[in-house]
């Protein structure tokens, strides 16, 4: 795996005729990890459907470093890690808008995540007691059966298809709230709803096939398209092209039904744990009514024709004294990550500084 990263950067470098510089990386990383320092971080565990061996425990910067000093091609000068989170809120504080600064940073695509500015006197971790830091929730691992999360804590709202999505998953009994919400679990869970109904002879006339019934063949993209269809014909052809059944218009209608009801489901509980986010920053600042902009990026906030007004609707009802703007990132991780080094490559006593303690240029 840092191979290949280290053989596209390299690629890239040649690219920009820019491999005989020295330069600083700044690393965009999705996925749980103990960081330690800007540029350390232990991978805990893949998620999303990624396994990759050999990695969980390791640092993963110096993974890709010594994958890097291997080809000996190019050499990089300092690498700064960033969660997608972190770099996706960096990037909106540096779009064009006349709302407050950006605190929250939210993805909700394949997997999800958010991050928000604490105050440091609430950081446990940390001695100091002035200014804010960064927290990278992970809250796709909300209800793990793990002591780091909160077992059970989805116990109660659990259905039996996520149950069934998560057994199936390569990591039974972990990121629980992300297999409910996330771009790659929706699809399964709406295909093993449908499953479920034609098995009660409620829908295609009782009658399944290989398609219908094999794992992942409905994806989250046939909600989007199927949520958005503006005709029936729409729907009956994607569903019989698709699953291989015969679909009639009551049909295609309890499909439409069933995906409308999975997204709605997964916004509202997105909306939720963002609701607790902004509450949380509200009372950190001792405020009745708060006023903030969230920064985000994935593709289901993006691309699902409802999702973002569900989400953002949603959230108003819970937290009704927290008003939220939500900015779309424009390659919030290659331009947050890039952010990130910058700045931190200016602090005092940064860590990402050459040998002799003078900054990168």
């Amino acid at each position: 795996l840092f191979d290949h990263l280290a053989k596209c950067l390299g690629e890239f470098l040649e690219s920009q005729k820019l491999k005989e510089q020295k330069l600083p990386l700044g690393f965009t990383f999705s996925f749980p990890c103990e960081q330690t320092e800007i540029d350390k971080s232990i991978l805990i565990r893949w998620t999303k459907g990624f396994s990759c061996s050999g990695v969980e425990g390791k640092d993963v910067v110096q993974l890709l470093k010594d994958a890097i000093h291997k080809r000996g091609d190019y050499d990089i000068s300092s690498v700064a890690m960033v969660n997608d989170t972190v770099a996706t809120m960096m990037s909106c504080n540096q779009q064009e808008h006349e709302d407050p600064d950006c605190e929250i940073g939210l993805i909700i695509g394949t997997g999800t995540n958010a991050c928000y500015m604490e105050d440091m006197k609430n950081v446990k971790r940390c001695e100091e007691t002035e200014g804010q830091m960064c927290i990278n929730t992970e809250w796709g691992g909300f209800g793990d059966k793990s002591p780091l999360s909160d077992p059970g804590a989805l116990d109660d709202i659990l259905t039996d298809f996520d149950k069934e999505v998560d057994e199936t998953s390569i990591n039974p009994g972990v990121h629980i709230f992300e297999k409910m919400i996330s771009g790659m679990y929706l699809g399964e869970i709406v295909r093993l709803v449908l499953v479920e109904l034609t098995n009660n002879n409620l829908l295609f006339e009782g009658k399944t096939t290989v398609s219908l019934e094999t794992k992942h063949t409905f994806e989250t993209k046939h909600m989007s398209f199927i949520e958005g269809a503006r005709v029936d014909q729409e729907v009956i052809d994607t569903i019989q092209d698709l699953l291989k059944v015969q679909c009639s218009e009551d049909d295609a209608r309890v499909v439409s039904l069933v995906c409308d009801t999975i997204s709605s489901r997964s916004a509202h509980l997105c909306a939720a744990a963002l609701a607790a986010i902004a509450n949380r920053i509200r009372l950190n600042k001792a405020k009745d009514n708060l006023k903030t902009a969230v920064g985000v990026d994935g593709t289901v906030y993006k691309k699902h024709p409802n999702f973002r007004h569900k989400l953002e609707d949603a959230v108003a009802f819970l937290a009704p004294e927290c008003d939220l703007k939500f900015y779309i990132s424009e390659d919030g991780s290659g331009k947050g990550a890039a952010m990130v080094t910058a700045v931190a490559q200016r602090q005092p006593h940064s860590r990402l500084m050459d040998g002799n303690g003078e900054e990168d240029r």
